[in-house]
């Protein structure tokens, strides 16, 4: 059945474990990491129109312009599929420039809501292509889950298990240019050896928090120094029970895995009154 409107939940992610491989000669860089979606969301509300691309949101940051990763997902569509034009009304409740892929999120979500008012029904893997155009993470927001991201994140390993847990999310009032995080990483890659991807570490795709506790996101390495109140985060999380905590993508959010329900209770009260605090669950 046709639909003229769509209400879809755009949900973050968080990297548990990030290496940095190599740069290529587009300029992006290799990576590896595990996906991990979590139940922190923006809400759209996508609907049919007669001709181009109505935006509108809760922000005064985001505009109707070839920046913005949800127009540039319905001009994608545009081109490949004949279809006229689409409202989309975003309520943003995930802080940009966080680590959380909120926009690439955005962005896969109006690719999978177009395919559906406009009834092309679009395969996923066809999505991922177009999604992979726009932005390095919006593949992985096509199906979500947990999942192992290669390449620059548009090469993706489903795992068996999600990581269980409870997630607290804290993000101070800092934005990270993944730009300048990727540059600090120039000499560090000149004289590298290849690291290990996490794809090698998992034959069964199984995962857990005893497999994941020993991983590290290499963009702590340039963040941290530079942005000390941040690793500070991750230390605390440490001394307050999280079981593994990391920076997520190139930051400015740290998350920490907690399997007591206390405990992350307990963290949320501390954090809370500084800093922008969420308790999530993985999907």
């Amino acid at each position: 059945m046709r639909m003229n409107t769509v209400k879809i939940n755009s949900y973050a992610k968080v990297n548990v474990g990030l290496k940095i491989l190599n740069k290529r000669t587009d300029g992006y860089h290799n990576i590896s990491t595990i996906f991990q979606e979590i139940d922190l969301h923006d809400e759209l509300t996508i609907s049919k129109n007669i001709s181009g691309c109505q935006f509108s949101s809760n922000v005064n940051w985001l505009h109707n312009d070839q920046n913005n990763l949800c127009v540039k997902a319905y001009n994608h569509m545009k081109d490949l599929y004949d279809i006229k034009g689409i409202d989309i009304m975003l309520t943003k409740n995930i802080s940009r420039g966080s680590g959380l892929g909120s926009g690439s999120s955005n962005a896969a979500a109006v690719l999978k809501s177009i395919s559906k008012i406009y009834d092309l029904n679009v395969s996923d893997e066809d999505l991922i292509e177009i999604g992979s155009k726009i932005g390095a993470d919006v593949p992985f927001f096509i199906k979500g889950g947990t999942q192992i991201g290669e390449g620059i994140g548009e090469k993706l390993i489903g795992l068996k298990s999600k990581i269980k847990g409870w997630y607290l999310i804290i993000t101070p009032d800092l934005t990270i240019d993944t730009k300048w995080a990727y540059s600090q990483f120039k000499n560090i890659l000149d004289n590298a050896t290849l690291p290990t991807k996490f794809s090698d570490l998992f034959s069964e795709k199984v995962v857990d928090l005893d497999t994941i506790k020993f991983f590290e996101n290499d963009f702590e390495s340039v963040v941290f120094p530079t942005y000390p109140e941040i690793g500070a985060i991750k230390k605390e999380l440490f001394a307050l029970g999280a079981k593994f905590a990391s920076l997520s993508g190139s930051g400015s959010t740290v998350f920490g895995i907690f399997d007591d329900n206390a405990k992350i209770k307990k963290a949320f009260s501390h954090f809370s009154p500084m800093h922008k605090a969420h308790i999530a669950h993985s999907l």
